[in-house]
């Protein structure tokens, strides 16, 4: 995706060859027009599928996630990285490592929110290890969906996350593909 792309180029800012932080445009400031774009570009790659809801993680796929939502016209269910003190229900639970803040995390959603037999579209920001996304499907597979695919905004194909995905039968959809991150340079594939 060009849009994408060029704000990575623009903004994007890469730390000691392995972190490439996007807050001016995707998780602390947010760009409204491309997260438009990335969530009609959402739609359009897995157009012809049925999904019933859109699974993200909070907090940095929350928008992108709501744009594809809007795009498809189905609701958006967020995983919680911390229980609500106002939540006393019944919840999936899965454990996901971060690899940019180096931290594991019990994710949680609702059981109110998806429901048996639903087809499950997962969206998340970034694709590493693949953690967040496999602890997402999941989630899925504790409910008794059916996850349709995984689209990512940013995957970084020097990283394990693409090919556990595959081997584990998940169509993935990445709007960028970043190769290497050589010289603190952002090289896409």
């Amino acid at each position: 995706m060009q849009l994408l792309r060029d704000k990575i180029i623009s903004e994007g800012k890469v730390l000691n060859n392995a972190i490439l932080k996007v807050d001016s445009f995707l998780n602390h400031q947010i760009d409204p027009k491309l997260m438009k774009a990335m969530g009609e570009e959402f739609a359009r790659r897995f157009e012809g599928e049925k999904i019933d809801k859109i699974l993200t993680i909070e907090a940095s796929g929350i928008a992108v996630a709501v744009m594809t939502g809007l795009a498809l016209d189905v609701p958006v269910v967020f995983a919680r990285k911390k229980k609500s003190a106002a939540t006393n229900e019944d919840t999936y639970t899965a454990q996901v490592y971060s690899f940019t803040k180096a931290e594991k995390n019990n994710v949680t959603v609702s059981k109110r929110f998806i429901k048996p037999g639903e087809n499950i579209l997962i969206i998340d920001d970034f694709l590493a290890n693949g953690q967040a996304a496999l602890g997402l499907a999941e989630i899925v597979k504790q409910a008794g969906c059916k996850a349709v695919g995984i689209g990512i905004v940013i995957e970084k194909t020097f990283q394990p996350g693409a090919q556990k995905l595959a081997e584990a039968g998940y169509r993935v959809e990445s709007l960028v593909r970043i190769a290497s991150f050589d010289n603190n340079q952002v090289h896409f594939v």
